[in-house]
């Protein structure tokens, strides 16, 4: 099980756009909502029904958390604990990945787990890579961290991730069925 987790003010293309992509994948994906209510408006004002609220959700199932970026949602992430402590626990866990993508890998600086990591961020907000190297790169891996860049990358993004889920001829197998060039 993947977790996408929604805050007011989630990035629409960064959010759905990994669901659409990893459920194209066979990847079983649950969009969670942090706000209390299953209801997300996003930042540009799109209204998302998540598959449940943050209480409903089994972390010793989940093998992958994925952040959204956009602003403010970023930052209500950012500012949640039951999720940094979720983070943390991944961060300790061979088996277990976690990704994020535009203003969200703020949420991995703070949590602390970027120490000697590689990773990528929106532009202008590198500093907020606590103890992490910002590479500039569209997508990064380092281990059982993937971080991407934003908004455009949404689709390159969520393909990296079936690739670290399912390989990369399942990646490129949904890339062809999308018509997206991954060269």
């Amino acid at each position: 099980m993947i977790y996408v987790y929604l805050a007011e003010g989630f990035e629409e293309v960064e959010a759905l756009t990994v669901v659409d992509v990893m459920r194209r994948a066979g990847i079983e994906v649950q969009t969670v909502s942090i706000t209390g209510s299953k209801t997300v408006k996003g930042t540009h004002d799109i209204k998302v029904e998540a598959d449940i609220v943050y209480e409903e959700a089994d972390h010793e199932k989940c093998e992958m958390i994925v952040l959204p970026g956009g602003l403010p949602g970023a930052d209500y992430l950012n500012e949640h604990e039951g999720l940094a402590k979720h983070i943390a626990c991944f961060a300790k866990d061979d088996g277990k990945k976690l990704a994020a993508i535009c203003a969200a890998p703020q949420v991995f600086g703070t949590c602390g787990i970027l120490d000697g990591k590689k990773a990528t961020i929106y532009p202008s907000m590198e500093e907020c890579l606590k103890g992490g190297q910002a590479t500039g790169e569209n997508v990064t891996v380092d281990g059982s961290i993937i971080t991407g860049m934003g908004p455009a990358l949404a689709m390159e993004f969520a393909l990296k991730l079936v690739e670290e889920i399912k390989g990369k001829e399942a990646a490129e197998e949904v890339a062809a069925g999308l018509l997206f060039d991954r060269r």
